[in-house]
């Protein structure tokens, strides 16, 4: 996955006025709690590439 691609997807995944994950509901007419899985997996990869770029030039 590239980084625009979790972009994307924190950008459509946002939360409804009713609780639930507007973007499961938009792409796949699917009732998911917000966060859904897909947000959760987009910010811990974001999480993960701002930790390896700190410690990169940590050896």
């Amino acid at each position: 996955m590239k980084d625009d691609q979790e972009h994307t997807i924190l950008a459509v995944h946002v939360r409804g006025l009713d609780g639930m994950c507007a973007g499961c509901r938009a792409w796949w007419a699917r009732l998911a709690p917000y966060p859904c899985w897909q947000v959760d997996w987009a910010t811990s990869r974001q999480a993960r590439a701002s930790v390896a770029r700190f410690l990169g030039g940590v050896r």
